[in-house]
Formats: C-alpha cells, structure tokens, sequence
C-alpha cells in the first residue's frame, strides 16, 4: 500500500483517513493519493475510484441523482457514481464521501489557451445545457435559482470593503475603475436584465473553470463537479465562460464574436453590460484576503497579472462594450 502527497499539510488527516478506508473497503486498497482534502485517488485490486467529500449526506445523494439523471437524459460525458462493496457508508470526521467511477485523464490537460480546447468546450456546455433544459423542472424544489446581479452586487460590497488593504497593492486610479466598471455593469443589467428573465431555463454548471472539463486517454472531453449547479438561464454559465476565455483572446470582442455560441447573446444589451462587470478581479482579491495568501507567490503573481497585466486590454474591450450599448 503506498500514498503520495499531491498537496502539502494535513498529512495526519490523510494517514487516518487511509487506515479508515482500508477498514471499510471490501477490496484491497494498493495506492491512495489526495489530490485535494475532498478529492481523493483510490487504486485497489480490483478497480480505480475518485473519493468526492460532501459536508452533508443530502448533497451527496443529490450528485449521485443529478449525475445519474444526466446520463439517463443522453448526457454521457461525465462521470458517474459507483458503489464498491464496503461495510458501511463512508463517512470520516464530518465528511460523506462518494465514489466516482475513475476517468483516465489525457497527457495533455485541457487548457483555454487553445483554440480547439474552447470551441469544444462551448459545445459540450450547449450540449449540457440542451438535456438540462428537458428536465430541470424535476430539480426546481432542490437546487436553487441561479442569480447574477445579486451575487456580483455583494460580491462587489466585499471588493470596496477591502480597499484600505487593495491600495498597497492596486493604484487609486485603476483601482477607481475597477469600481466605475462594476457600478456601469450592474446598472445596465438592472436595466435591461429581461434577457436573464425570460431566456428558457436549464440547469446551470455554475463553474466553467478549465479545470472542470477533463479530457481522458481517448481523447473524449468531459464535464466535471456539479457542486454548483442552479436552475437559470444558459447565458449565465455563457457569460462566465467568456470570462474565463477572454484572457486567452487578448480581451478582443471581435475574437469573442467568431463563436456561435455568442452570435447572439452580443446582440443584447444586458449581456454587454454583464461582460464588463470584473467578477473575476473581485473574486480572486476577495477571496486571496480573505485567506491572508499575499506570501504565496504564485498565487500573488497571477492576481495581479489579471489586475494590472491585462488591464489596457480590459479597457480596451470595456470601451468596446460602451460604445455598443449607447
């Protein structure tokens, strides 16, 4: 039996859990590696696992249902939940586990920096989102309702609360825009917010970070952790999506219009508005003060590369969507 530390600390934890699950586990457990404090790779004799951590057992069963649905309605690119022999429910210091049948990931990860990878990740999210919307109606009573101008206005309260701390790090006059940009945003979407009411309703991802779309050895994209998801309007997890991409296409509009995806979302107004709100800025410095992370590095060196690197491009791209909605 071995195990490997993909992320440091809590090695106690990890060897405690290890003893337990060797305890509950039918089949013989060779190698174990957590990959986060919640995201474990479980090797045995007989077969390979991901372990998926829940803080209740009602979230467990509802991604064991919703996954399952998915793959009932015709939507098969993703995992599933399985259920190895064990003694009895996984359940360690305050954590439901579940199994998830094991992906065998593709040597090359999947990344927005290349063109095919987002084109076809847009297509998988359409394709997500057109079995969703056949059955969402099952799901209005257990997950909530997907809202964005709410969300980014406390989002955007916790930004300017922090700003005697931002200033060591972000100068007046950016950091200035930084709020003008959310303040025109949102109110633009308060305006013209009937796209994100009466758009036909799905079930939102909620988190199209690169990281959820594993591509595996056959070269099959998938899509991954469901632990966000909402019933709203497609737009939403579109609008988030071109967020995450627009790094990639140099902040330009023009690149943004070339996927059909969005051929018609630029034509409405409040989605123009939305794209200027930097839901991404604010979330990322919420969330590194929040931790108290500024020694780390990495961390420090890509928050700012979002802030003050790609600040001119943002602009640009910004005055771009201005001049749109006038």
């Amino acid at each position: 039996m071995s195990m490997t530390f993909k992320q440091k600390g809590d090695d106690d934890y990890f060897i405690r859990l290890l003893s337990y699950l060797s305890s509950q586990f039918k089949e013989k457990i060779i190698e174990m590696v957590p990959y986060r404090k919640s995201v474990i790779f479980i090797r045995t004799d007989k077969n390979t696992y991901m372990l998926k951590g829940f803080h209740t057992n009602k979230r467990l069963r509802l991604q064991e249902a919703f996954t399952e649905t998915l793959r009932k309605e015709g939507f098969l690119k993703t995992y599933l939940f399985v259920h190895p022999q064990i003694n009895d429910p996984l359940f360690f210091e305050g954590t439901y586990f579940g199994c998830l049948e094991y992906i065998n990931p593709n040597k090359i990860p999947f990344s927005f920096k290349s063109q095919k990878n987002r084109q076809e990740g847009l297509e998988l999210l359409e394709q997500y989102h057109l079995v969703t919307s056949s059955f969402e109606s099952r799901y209005r009573t257990l997950i909530p309702k997907g809202v964005i101008i709410e969300k980014w206005r406390d989002r955007g309260l916790v930004f300017s609360s922090n700003a005697t701390t931002l200033k060591y790090f972000i100068n007046d006059q950016i950091l200035a825009e930084l709020m003008d940009w959310a303040k025109w945003s949102l109110s633009g979407m308060e305006k013209d917010r009937f796209l994100f009411i009466n758009e036909p309703y799905c079930i939102l991802h909620g988190d199209v970070a690169h990281h959820n779309f594993l591509r595996d050895s056959n070269g099959v994209l998938h899509l991954i952790d469901f632990d966000l998801i909402s019933i709203g309007p497609a737009s939403l997890d579109y609008l988030q999506y071109a967020n995450r991409i627009l790094p990639s296409l140099d902040w330009s509009f023009e690149k943004l219009s070339r996927y059909s995806q969005y051929e018609k979302l630029l034509n409405e107004k409040a989605f123009l508005y939305a794209l200027a709100f930097p839901a991404d800025i604010f979330r990322e410095w919420n969330r590194l003060i929040r931790e108290g992370s500024y020694r780390d590095q990495n961390k420090y060196n890509q928050i700012m590369d979002l802030t003050i690197g790609q600040y001119y491009s943002r602009k640009k791209f910004i005055d771009t969507l201005k001049m749109m909605t006038k």
